[in-house]
């Protein structure tokens, strides 16, 4: 089965989509344009490289000066990081 066009086409929206990080979360991913997945991807490599889970709940991130100006608060779950990143992606 021969790949369509649409198929071939490179990913460009959504979580693909290329963003401009804000002036703090750049301190962390870079300042320039990426998608929101690779954003994703660079924190996490951040907060393993400088071990910023918690050891007794790996689901918690204890945040270091540069994260505490993206979280706007000492921990936070996995699950609410995504949530403060988009504050600071822009389009």
């Amino acid at each position: 089965m021969a790949k369509t066009e649409t198929a071939a086409a490179p990913k460009t929206g959504g979580i693909h989509a290329p963003i401009q990080p804000s002036e703090d979360l750049a301190k962390i991913v870079g300042s320039d344009r990426l998608p929101r997945s690779e954003v994703i991807s660079k924190v996490w490599e951040y907060i393993k490289k400088h071990d910023l889970q918690n050891p007794e709940n790996k689901r918690e991130i204890v945040a270091d000066e540069n994260l505490k100006k993206i979280f706007g608060k000492d921990r936070v779950t996995m699950f609410e990081m995504n949530k403060h990143l988009a504050g600071h992606m822009k389009a």
